[in-house]
């Protein structure tokens, strides 16, 4: 049952070493750090630390933002440790998973963030009822009137004309020209 430390700045002129020393300080014996910003999803040294760990072992950060961006992916991270039989930690915060209070501590997160998805959730489907309601159609405008995909349908029929040029004439990407004709060519 080893105690396993990650720590992680955002930028190269931050400095580890407070991260490190409170770690070290607490008993983290495996230490991985990284230069790495908390929105990125790929982080190696947060990859290598989550393969290390094994069942009875517990990931220790100093602060709980160090580990995730957000309460979503912090929750998320957490339980994927939990199903694996790892604790986790976050010095600053008090919360310890293998312990009751911090599994305590930990769920009243997780059903904040639930309550906080829900509210959303009832404010988008209010707010697109309404717009409704009033005639408006939600999403993205269409890159192509009907104007133009029968242009482009036109030019698709001469085989001496690429889709890339076809694309470039209507102004638009050829993977949008493909969403418009699924089937490229086949289907003109």
């Amino acid at each position: 049952m080893a105690l396993v430390g990650y720590c992680r700045v955002s930028t190269g002129s931050q400095d580890l070493g407070l991260q490190v020393a409170a770690l070290k300080k607490a008993g983290c014996k495996k230490l991985f750090s990284e230069t790495a910003s908390g929105a990125q999803r790929d982080r190696p040294e947060l990859s290598k630390a989550l393969e290390y760990l094994r069942e009875g072992d517990t990931l220790c950060v100093w602060k709980l933002d160090r580990l995730a961006r957000s309460l979503k992916q912090l929750i998320e991270t957490v339980e994927q440790l939990g199903e694996r039989g790892i604790g986790f930690k976050s010095l600053s915060e008090s919360i310890d998973t293998t312990t009751p209070g911090g599994r305590l501590v930990f769920h009243v997160f997780a059903a904040l963030a639930e309550f906080e998805r829900g509210i959303i959730r009832e404010r988008t489907r209010a707010g697109l009822e309404n717009a409704r309601r009033l005639g408006r159609k939600g999403g993205r405008p269409r890159s192509m009137s009907p104007d133009d995909v029968a242009a482009a349908r036109a030019l698709l029929n001469s085989p001496d004309i690429t889709v890339e040029a076809v694309a470039e004439r209507m102004g638009v990407s050829p993977a949008t020209l493909y969403r418009y004709f699924p089937g490229g060519r086949s289907v003109i």
